[in-house]
């Protein structure tokens, strides 16, 4: 089972600049675009519950009924019905309906992209720790 990463311990304060010395061209640069951080921190708000983020994951691997993301993430069909959902209006999941089930999958796949590359680098970190 993969190891969830602690913090450090905060012994002792932070290196900070012992100086003002603000560079002004990249601050115009960047400054602009901050307002997309917005669409980001949702995304993360989405992804900070556990068992979202398990979902998120399961359907990064394929397209379940909500039958099957219970089991996946051992549940009541209420509960994934109800982060799926919550998914749904996020914007982060889409369903379709088929007869009597009804199966989602993540809305963009770039969420699923961001999702094993964050996981591949998570991997890459803890088998550099362990050596």
């Amino acid at each position: 089972m993969a190891r969830t990463p602690t913090p450090e311990p905060l012994e002792h304060d932070v290196p900070v600049c012992q100086v003002d010395c603000v560079n002004a061209e990249m601050v115009n640069r960047i400054k602009p675009h901050l307002d997309q951080v917005s669409n980001i921190v949702f995304m993360f708000k989405a992804l900070a519950d556990d068992t979202r983020a398990k979902i998120v994951y399961a359907l990064s691997e394929a397209e379940l009924c909500v039958c099957d993301v219970a089991a996946v993430i051992g549940s009541s069909k209420a509960t994934a019905s109800y982060h799926l959902r919550l998914l749904h209006h996020m914007g982060l999941a889409k369903y379709r309906k088929h007869g009597k089930l009804v199966y989602y999958r993540l809305a963009n796949p770039h969420i699923q992209g961001f999702i094993r590359e964050t996981l591949d680098s998570m991997s890459s970190t803890e088998k550099r720790d362990t050596k």
